[in-house]
């Protein structure tokens, strides 16, 4: 496996461009199963998990095609209805391929995601739903097994338990070619929610009320081809300007959305960290030690928990203690062991981090657990006295596109080492 090393304590100054969402583009790519016919989509990372889904997508029979950031997809109709365990197994959202296959032909067959590192994360909810729209579901031998009556899908109203995100995304997609009108009530609002809306609407979906907590759509006897431009990542985003203000520096954040960024630029601003908002560019500056804050993670437009362990660095570099409290997975501090390998000062308590600082990080050798554990690692190493090795960072690649290329840009010393254990 692939580690990467990097030489600590630089300043970072200049420009990141951030690549298209990859939380954005799964969906968005499972979405072409609803609609035969040729499917165009712009702004696609280059990231391993999006090779899972292509390979996914042309399992079920799609043709694909990738020139640089571009993909169109052929869909002259599936011959396999089944996401087998291999490939489910090497990226949970492979689910999202259940609510197109469903409605679109009737049936489907996906291997349980099961658990992972920072929690179960079930898919019950995306299963009462189907039901709701008139889906018979059965649950055997590690799959989920659905069929559909002979008259299709029939539009209903939906109150999810919790407004889950791939819940959603499923049975937005599901209701398109369900007759009548379907109502998603509770329905998550993250951006990637409306991003997927867009890109069905370009299908010929009539969807409102995207972005809110209650969704409406009106299914349609048949979608077209879509056209797309994926959304920037907003995760990537928050993570280079943590990198940025932990170092000190100063940096402009291209291609990054600040409305899609509200609850983590003010974070950073109450840490006295200066994020400044020009339409797609956000410019941060720092200097140190930060302010101490307390943080809850939540749904969207709450702070999010994919930014909880970047964000943990930071905290370990504010002149006070500062509190994490996670609310969305229930084993998402897994991280903080290998953060007191670097000299951080972190007790947990149940769901709660209480960080104290500032730290004087160390650099060690290091083992990433989960994405975004990884990249909590990357940044802490910027700031380390003398070098750290992380290992394990596929977890990087299936995330972050060309990440020590993009961090060696601004003055990070960062290498990769092929291989090895």
């Amino acid at each position: 496996m692939d580690s990467i090393v990097i030489q600590g304590r630089r300043r970072l100054c200049g420009e990141i461009k951030i690549s298209g969402a990859k939380n954005a583009a799964l969906p968005v790519l499972c979405a072409s199963i609803l609609a035969e016919g040729r499917h165009e989509i712009t702004n696609i990372p280059q990231l391993r998990d999006i090779q899972t889904t292509l390979s996914l997508l042309e399992h079920l029979g799609l043709k694909t095609n990738r020139q640089g950031s571009t993909v169109s997809i052929e869909n002259t109709g599936v011959h396999e209805y089944e996401a087998p365990y291999d490939l489910v197994k090497k990226m949970r959202a492979s689910v999202l391929v259940l609510g197109p296959l469903v409605a679109r032909y009737g049936r489907a067959r996906v291997s349980m995601p099961g658990g992972c590192a920072i929690g179960a994360r079930p898919i019950d909810q995306h299963v009462d739903g189907l039901k709701a729209l008139g889906a018979s579901v059965l649950l055997q031998h590690g799959y989920v097994d659905v069929t559909v009556p002979p008259h299709g899908l029939r539009g209903a109203d939906i109150a999810l338990k919790t407004p889950s995100v791939t819940g959603t995304e499923n049975l937005l997609c599901a209701a398109t070619l369900a007759r009548g009108e379907t109502i998603l009530r509770q329905a998550a609002r993250e951006p990637e929610i409306v991003d997927l809306a867009c890109a069905l609407r370009s299908m010929g979906a009539v969807i409102e009320g995207d972005g809110t907590d209650t969704i409406r759509i009106v299914g349609q006897s048949e979608l077209g081809g879509m056209n797309h431009s994926v959304m920037p990542d907003r995760i990537e985003a928050g993570t280079y300007m943590a990198a940025v203000a932990a170092t000190g520096g100063e940096g402009r954040i291209v291609g990054a959305r600040a409305r899609d960024l509200g609850a983590t630029c003010d974070a950073f601003r109450q840490m006295g960290i200066k994020v400044e908002e020009n339409e797609d560019v956000l410019w941060v500056s720092a200097e140190l030690p930060f302010t101490p804050i307390n943080l809850t993670t939540a749904p969207f437009p709450g702070f999010p928990t994919d930014m909880q362990a970047q964000l943990m660095v930071l905290m370990c570099m504010a002149d006070g203690q500062s509190k994490i409290t996670e609310t969305i997975f229930e084993n998402r501090f897994m991280h903080v062991g290998e953060l007191r390998r670097m000299a951080a000062n972190i007790s947990l308590h149940g769901r709660e981090a209480t960080i104290s600082g500032p730290t004087n990080f160390q650099g060690a050798e290091v083992m990433a657990t989960d994405l975004r554990a990884s990249a909590c690692l990357v940044i802490a190493a910027l700031v380390a006295e003398g070098s750290t090795q992380i290992r394990r960072v596929y977890h990087l690649d299936r995330g972050y596109e060309g990440l020590e290329h993009k961090l060696a840009a601004v003055g990070a010393s960062v290498r990769r080492i092929k291989g090895g254990l």
